[in-house]
């Protein structure tokens, strides 16, 4: 690619290759170019057994469920050549403009692509994810740069993506590796098509298979739809692929409106949408199938709410109609339905709830090919403590820990400075400190 564009998503080499030095990042070896039509020299490499060229550090024992590690994010909004590791519970602070949002976006983006969205579902606005000094170049191109790493039973795997955003948006490179091996390569051969020029690990007498794919999605989540599994290389890849899609499958994008969540609501399937204005018919349903938590959120909710709070309930006419959830206030009081409740306390009554439950209350769609059990719950919260006072976070902090340390749910949030400074004191959560 040309200087300009290269400025903004990194360098673009001429083809992908292991790294070669104990430090290399994604802008290091990830192909992002969009090469002369026909030139063979761009094409994707992916070395048939190549063993890794580095010598690896001792790894630790893998996760038992796959659960993202690392985000990566290069010329993306206020980020260059940014590494975030991120733990169980892992919260995002600084000021107003250092891109706390940012890399929440960036992290929801890669969710859905890993679940089948397309880059314009996964990037409504791309525009707002280029710098502002990122100037285009001489084909008015520019772009941005994000990936992942992936930790579960294969080990860890990383995922990287070069985007151009302007003047078309599409994926221009991505990279999918493992121990310093390069698993999946695409590169942009012939900007006048809507695809990129794929290569993939095979093994065996054929080494590499190459095919091309659409531009606009992911690859890796495509790969278990065009990879047989019938050799070791093969395998090796489908366990990455799948890895890595199961993970940013199991993601949930969770920000709670106060002001959609007062009406009552006519009864569904009680799957917790991402604005909880659907919250009453939720909680009619953890009152019959999940006795245990909704117990435990009627315990959360006597920290969070004002007033005696003897439990949570439902209220639905006998012939059927919207149901009103309420808060009991024990023997001799009249309850107080929800919609009467103040701003701070419906939404910390919301994300107690996504804490303590897990995909088969919320309306996700986790990989259905492997059992809840074995799946990593990860929320993702912008504005987490927004509304709050400091008892309700230190309340859904607990939470969060308490389900972090069974491995079942994770959180990735953005805090304002005074849920950030209570944080930073508590054991278990790893703080993301983001200047300006």
């Amino acid at each position: 690619m040309d200087a300009t564009l290269d400025a903004a998503v990194g360098p673009a080499p001429a083809a992908l290759a292991p790294d070669t030095e104990p430090d290399a990042g994604p802008d290091a070896a990830l192909a992002a170019g969009a090469p002369a039509h026909g030139d063979s020299a761009h094409t994707p490499t992916v070395p048939a057994q190549a063993a890794p060229t580095r010598a690896e550090p001792a790894r630790q024992p893998p996760h038992r469920r796959p659960v993202v590690t690392e985000l990566r994010l290069s010329a993306f909004g206020p980020h260059r050549a940014a590494a975030f590791p991120l733990g169980p519970v892992t919260l995002f602070a600084g000021p107003s403009g250092s891109g706390k949002s940012q890399a929440l976006a960036a992290y929801e983006a890669l969710a859905g692509l890993g679940c089948g969205a397309t880059l314009a579902e996964a990037f409504p606005d791309p525009r707002a994810r280029i710098p502002d000094l990122a100037v285009p170049d001489a084909q008015r191109r520019r772009g941005f740069r994000l990936g992942c790493t992936v930790d579960g039973p294969a080990g860890p795997v990383r995922l990287d993506l070069a985007v151009q955003a302007e003047p078309a948006l599409r994926i221009v490179g991505e990279r999918l590796s493992q121990d310093g091996q390069i698993l999946l390569a695409t590169a942009l051969r012939d900007p006048g098509r809507r695809s990129v020029q794929a290569a993939w690990l095979t093994g065996g007498a054929i080494g590499v298979t190459r095919a091309p794919l659409p531009d606009d999605r992911l690859g890796t989540a495509l790969l278990p739809l065009r990879v047989a599994g019938s050799t070791a290389g093969q395998r090796q890849v489908l366990a990455a692929a799948e890895q890595v899609v199961v993970a940013l499958r199991s993601v949930f994008p969770c920000d709670p409106r106060p002001d959609r969540m007062r009406a009552a609501v006519p009864p569904g399937e009680g799957r917790l949408l991402g604005d909880c204005a659907n919250l009453a018919d939720v909680l009619r349903r953890t009152r019959h199938e999940c006795g245990t938590r909704h117990a435990m959120l009627a315990g959360a909710a006597r920290t969070g709410c004002a007033g005696p709070v003897a439990g949570l309930d439902v209220r639905a006419p006998a012939g059927g109609g919207a149901v009103t959830a309420v808060l009991d206030r024990g023997p001799a009081r009249p309850a107080t339905e929800l919609a009467r409740l103040g701003a701070g306390e419906l939404r910390f009554l919301a994300l107690a709830l996504v804490l303590l439950t897990g995909p088969g209350v919320l309306a996700m769609d986790p990989a259905a090919e492997l059992l809840s059990a074995q799946q990593a719950l990860t929320v993702l919260a912008d504005g987490f403590d927004r509304g709050l006072d400091r008892r309700q976070s230190a309340e859904l902090l607990r939470l969060a820990l308490l389900s972090g340390a069974r491995g079942h749910i994770r959180l990735v949030a953005a805090v304002g400075e005074d849920t950030a400074a209570a944080a930073r004191r508590l054991p278990g959560v790893a703080m993301v400190d983001l200047t300006a």
